[in-house]
C-alpha cells in the first residue's frame, strides 16, 4: 500500500502560538504513526517568492493522513496554527 504524505509550507508572525501548535501537533502525528521527514525552517527556494517552514510527513497511507488531519487532536493544533501563521497544505498518495 502506498504511503500517505502531508506536505506544507507555513509562513509564521507569531513564533510563540508556534510553539503551541508545535506541542499539540506532535503528539497527534504520534497519535496517528506519522514520521516527520523534512522540518526545515530555512528550506532553498528555487521557485516562488515566499519563505517559510517546510515540513514533510508520512503517514502508512493516504487515509491514515487523512484521518489525522481531521482528527479533534491536530484540529486543536490546527486552529492555533491559523492564528499564528500563512499554511499551504497538501495530502498525497505516495508511488
Amino acid at each position: 500500500m502506498p504511503k500517505g504524505y502531508l506536505v506544507a509550507h507555513i509562513r509564521a508572525h507569531d513564533m510563540e502560538k508556534m510553539q503551541a501548535f508545535r506541542a499539540l501537533a506532535g503528539p497527534a502525528i504520534a497519535k496517528y504513526n506519522g514520521t516527520v521527514l523534512v522540518n526545515a525552517p530555512d528550506p532553498e527556494i528555487k521557485e516562488g517568492p515566499e519563505s517559510g517552514i517546510s515540513v514533510v510527513v508520512e503517514f502508512e497511507s493516504l487515509d491514515m493522513a487523512r484521518q489525522f488531519y481531521h482528527s479533534d487532536e491536530y484540529g486543536a493544533a490546527r486552529a492555533i496554527r491559523e492564528q499564528a501563521a500563512q499554511t499551504d497544505l497538501l495530502l498525497a498518495e505516495g508511488l
